[in-house]
C-alpha cells in the first residue's frame, strides 16, 4: 500500500499528518482511512508526539468522500467492511483522541472534509479556504457528523442553513460562528499551525488529556454531571507527577518539565 496519499512528518513533539491526493481534493478513499488509521494509533502510542495537525496538499483540505469508492461499497458481500465501515472507524479514533488536534484547513473544506474537521479540538484555516457542509447538493445524505454534530458547535440557525442550502462559507464567516479559531494567510497557516501546536505541546500532556476527555463528554450531560465528572477528574489528577512539578516550576520560577504521568 502507497503512503503517498497521506504524509507522516514531525517536528519536536509535533504530529503532522498531511492528506496527499490534490488532484482529487484530497478526498477521502480507503488508502487514505488505512494509512490514517495505522498512523493514528501509532502517534498516540508514542509519548515523544504531543500534537498532532492535519492538513492538506493544494487548492484543498479535504473536499469529502470518494463517491466512487462510497458506492462500490454497495456491491460488496455481506458483513464485508465497506467505505463508512472504514471511515467510523477513523472518525471514531479522532473524536477518541487522547492528544490535541489541530486541523490547519489550507482550502477547500466541505462535507466529509467538514466532518474531518469537526472532529479536531481546534481548527486554524487560511484566509482562502472555503467550508460547507455540501451534502445537500448531491442528494447525499452526512454519515460522520454533518447532521449530528454541526448543530453543537455552530448556533442551529446557521447549521440548518449550511446544511439546506449546501452552500460553503468563508474561513472569515465561521470564525463569527466560532467553528474556526485562527484565520491566517494562506502563506502563514503552516507555520501559525505549527506555532500554536509547538505551543500546547509545552503544557502537561496528562492535564490536556484529561481536560479533553470531561470537556468533549460534556456536552452529553447535563451541567451537574459535568462538574461532577470533572471533580473526578481533579481528584485523580491531584496525584500525578504533572500538577506536582507545575506548582514546584511556579514557586521557582522557572518554566516546568512535564512528563505526562
Amino acid at each position: 500500500m502507497s503512503q503517498d496519499v497521506l504524509l507522516f512528518e514531525t517536528v519536536g513533539p509535533v504530529a503532522r499528518l498531511t492528506l496527499s491526493r490534490p488532484k482529487a481534493m484530497n478526498s477521502l478513499n480507503l488508502a487514505i482511512l488505512a494509512e490514517l488509521e495505522l498512523r493514528l494509533s501509532e502517534i498516540a502510542g508514542n509519548d515523544e508526539l504531543r500534537v498532532l495537525i492535519l492538513t492538506g496538499t493544494g487548492p484543498a483540505f479535504c473536499a469529502g468522500a470518494d463517491l466512487k469508492e462510497v458506492l462500490a461499497g454497495s456491491s460488496l458481500p455481506a458483513g464485508e467492511a465497506d467505505f463508512l465501515d472504514r471511515c467510523a472507524v477513523v472518525f471514531g479514533q479522532l473524536r477518541n483522541f487522547p492528544k490535541p488536534i489541530i486541523a490547519a484547513l489550507n482550502g477547500i473544506t466541505m462535507a466529509g472534509g467538514l466532518e474531518l474537521a469537526m472532529c479536531a479540538d481546534l481548527v486554524v484555516a487560511a484566509e482562502s479556504a472555503t467550508i460547507g457542509d455540501a451534502h445537500a447538493n448531491f442528494g447525499v445524505y452526512p454519515g460522520a457528523g454533518g447532521a449530528a454534530v454541526l448543530p453543537r458547535l455552530i448556533p442551529l440557525n446557521m447549521a440548518m442553513y449550511l446544511l439546506m442550502t449546501g452552500k460553503s462559507l468563508s474561513s472569515t464567516e465561521m470564525k463569527t460562528l466560532g467553528l474556526v479559531c485562527e484565520v491566517h494567510a494562506d502563506s502563514e497557516l503552516a507555520e501559525a499551525a505549527l506555532k500554536l501546536a509547538q505551543q500546547i505541546a509545552k503544557k502537561s500532556p496528562i492535564a490536556l488529556s484529561r481536560m479533553k476527555e470531561v470537556a468533549r463528554a460534556s456536552a452529553d450531560k447535563s451541567r451537574d454531571d459535568a462538574l461532577q465528572h470533572e471533580q473526578v477528574m481533579l481528584r485523580k489528577h491531584l496525584r500525578s507527577f504533572d500538577i506536582q512539578e507545575g506548582l514546584q516550576a511556579f514557586s521557582e520560577k522557572r518554566a516546568p518539565q512535564f512528563q505526562g504521568r
